[in-house]
């Protein structure tokens, strides 16, 4: 399709603003060195421009979307029609305290309830994503670990099968990475473990289920390792929608947790942003919590620094709108339906996962959670057809591709999360593709070497687009592309 700079031309424009009513006041200097470039289209065409753009994306209300570890799933209508009332847009940060009371009790209400889930004892709202939340998880832990002058605890330790944001995290939290690995059974390897825990160890990052969506039957004695030792416990809620309302981490030994609420309670994700990460803790973390809390008095709801805070991590309150749409659904679904949504994901995948497995060989083939990891080694080195080639081909099929090469402790990797959203006609169509994308591959492998076919943009050269990429467009004088 055309950028916007190519529609239109000289002189075209759209009537939208009013004929200016205040005398014009031009800057005698300016430090723009040329004049300013802007396409100069006319309104049909700008409507035009934008609703083809739209027909290039893929979402959730497109279609199949399976984005294994990323929890892709239908965000209900009324979490953006709650969040759009004028009550919740129309404020400002800066309001006196006894002007936002409702807002406060969004906040207040939200945290009492995600701690509930989590087992945590308090909760601050303002990191902005997930590896925000790590960010502030890992702070707490050092800021605890300095108030008490032992200094000489400088690891985190860190399984094998970790999202990638928590070596990232721990390392720009100041902390060296320790590498644990998994045993055979895709779990955290226990000797392995007691060996890299001791007097320098400051804490331990794990989700459970972990990666490759297998609940670790060792969880306790995991963080009782880690607590012997004198470290502190973080849980990357990255995967607690497979186990919200049935198991919380507070329960399995964790310190700290952080909550992905564009994702785990039914906030957009994946480009419709913004995140929201919030961090949990228990009551020895909680007076170094950041920024502003709610809390109860009896003039009302006021916002209070914490005694020994780490200072704001974010402007404000975090992104309060992702928590108006989380405590919408946390409200919509109650105390009941909380439970059944983490049920209803679990048995998704066990469902996928069992169809499947007479095509596509498992990493892991017992009983999974909410996601699952299949594996194209074998197909690659037979047929010559590899996971990428897998996911090209599903894109002719007309459903999002699930995502590729990760676990790195898995070669060739598929994992798939199809969401407790996805109906089970939906699941049977999505299982039809996969199967027809592999009995392809071992007929007509070069037909899937050559997917996709029939999408918008047909297979690139991935070399060059990684070798030599093409990050923004360059004009020349009269708008000439480069």
């Amino acid at each position: 399709m055309k950028l916007i700079f190519e529609r239109g031309g000289e002189g075209q424009s759209c009537t939208i603003l009013p004929k200016c009513d205040v005398p014009e006041l031009s800057l005698e200097t300016s430090a723009r060195k040329k004049e300013l470039h802007l396409p100069q289209v006319c309104e049909n065409e700008i409507s035009r421009h934008y609703t083809e753009l739209a027909k290039q994306v893929y979402g959730i209300n497109h279609g199949f979307y399976p984005l294994g570890s990323c929890t892709m799933k239908y965000n209900p209508k009324i979490d953006e029609e709650i969040a759009a009332w004028p009550e919740f847009t129309e404020i400002h940060p800066l309001q006196p305290q006894e002007t936002v009371q409702g807002c406060l009790e969004v906040l207040n209400t939200a945290r009492k309830y995600l701690c509930e889930i989590t087992g945590m004892d308090d909760m601050t709202f303002q990191p902005a994503a997930g590896a925000h939340g790590e960010f502030t998880g890992l702070l707490l832990i050092k800021a605890y670990h300095q108030s008490r002058r032992d200094t000489g605890r400088t690891k985190i330790l860190i399984p094998d099968s970790a999202h990638g944001t928590n070596p990232a995290s721990a390392v720009m939290a100041g902390f060296q990475v320790v590498n644990i690995p998994s045993g055979q059974d895709g779990c955290v390897d226990l000797e392995k473990l007691k060996e890299a825990a001791g007097k320098d160890t400051a804490g331990l990052m794990l989700t459970n289920p972990n990666t490759v969506g297998l609940f670790d039957k060792n969880i306790q004695e995991i963080t009782s390792i880690i607590h012997e030792a004198g470290g502190i416990t973080y849980y990357d809620g990255a995967n607690l929608n497979a186990v919200m309302g049935i198991a919380r981490p507070g329960d399995m030994g964790f310190d700290v947790v952080h909550l992905n609420l564009h994702k785990t309670f039914a906030a957009p994700h994946g480009g419709g942003g913004p995140g929201s990460g919030p961090v949990g803790c228990k009551s020895f973390l909680k007076e170094f919590l950041p920024g502003l809390q709610p809390r109860e008095e009896e003039k009302g709801l006021t916002l209070q620094a914490p005694s020994r805070s780490i200072g704001a991590v974010k402007a404000f309150y975090g992104n309060f709108l992702v928590v108006v749409k989380a405590l919408t659904y946390l409200l919509m679904l109650g105390k009941e339906g909380i439970p059944q949504a983490a049920e209803n994901a679990v048995l998704n995948a066990n469902y996928m996962m069992h169809k499947l497995k007479a095509f596509y060989p498992m990493a892991y083939p017992e009983p999974c959670m909410h996601e699952f990891v299949m594996s194209a080694e074998k197909l690659k080195r037979e047929k010559g057809v590899s996971a990428v080639d897998i996911a090209k081909a599903l894109q002719d099929c007309g459903i999002h591709p699930p995502t590729m090469y990760f676990p790195l402790i898995v070669h060739e990797a598929l994992m798939i999360e199809p969401t407790e959203t996805e109906s089970r006609e939906t699941l049977d169509q999505a299982i039809e593709a996969f199967c027809r994308v592999w009995e392809k591959a071992q007929e007509e492998p070069e037909k899937i070497l050559s997917s996709p076919h029939y999408s918008g943009i047909k297979r690139p050269d991935e070399v060059q687009a990684a070798r030599k990429p093409v990050l923004r467009y360059r004009f020349l004088a009269g708008a000439e592309k480069e």
